[in-house]
């Protein structure tokens, strides 16, 4: 179902190496591509959400990662940790000013990892968030990229039921493009994506 984690994984273990570094991961209440492999020193999952962060608890708990996992429930912009990365995980154009993020994570640490879909992509318009990923692309830009990688996965679905489960928190708009796939079976949507060191 919806994207191969797997893939996306594979892809950022291959752009930026976590081993043995403090990493302040952004938006961790969804904690898709967390992975005992990955490696890090210290890992710092920042969510507002308590409820996601409780998910993300136990996913960490299961992993056996407790250890090395602290959790942080604030607002990324009120937080004041230092580390060697700040890590956004498809949440970045999520912020409401992807500039002042990037600004306040740069305070954090030398790095800054951000793995998040690419302006253009099918699934950013499918789930209407293509101009939050258009924002935050362009406060990228300016802000300053030293490496970028851009790929294509997809996203996967069983039929219009679970399609339409999972775009149905993303609002009326979403619900309404979703609409042309109604009873359809195998739905497949491409997912443009990229990874930025800044």
């Amino acid at each position: 179902m919806a994207a191969d984690y797997a893939r996306l994984l594979v892809q950022l273990r291959s752009f930026y190496d976590f081993t043995a570094k403090v990493v302040l991961l952004v938006g961790a209440g969804g904690g898709q591509l967390l992975d005992p492999g990955v490696k890090p020193k210290k890992l710092i999952a920042i969510d507002h959400d308590r409820e996601a962060l409780v998910k993300f608890e136990r996913r960490v708990a299961a992993e056996g990662m407790q250890d090395f996992v602290d959790v942080v429930c604030a607002k990324f912009e009120e937080v004041a940790l230092s580390g060697d990365v700040v890590y956004f995980e498809f949440c970045l154009h999520e912020m409401a000013d992807p500039m002042r993020a990037l600004v306040h994570a740069r305070t954090l640490a030398p790095d800054i990892v951000v793995f998040d879909h690419f302006s253009g992509s099918a699934w950013a318009f499918q789930a209407a968030e293509e101009e939050k990923v258009r924002r935050s692309a362009e406060a990228m830009e300016r802000f300053g990229i030293r490496r970028r990688e851009i790929f294509r996965t997809e996203q996967t679905f069983r039929d219009y039921a679970e399609f339409l489960a999972k775009l149905s928190t993303q609002g009326p708009v979403a619900i309404e493009r979703a609409g042309q796939f109604g009873g359809d079976l195998e739905i497949t949507i491409p997912m443009d994506c990229h990874l930025a060191l800044l």
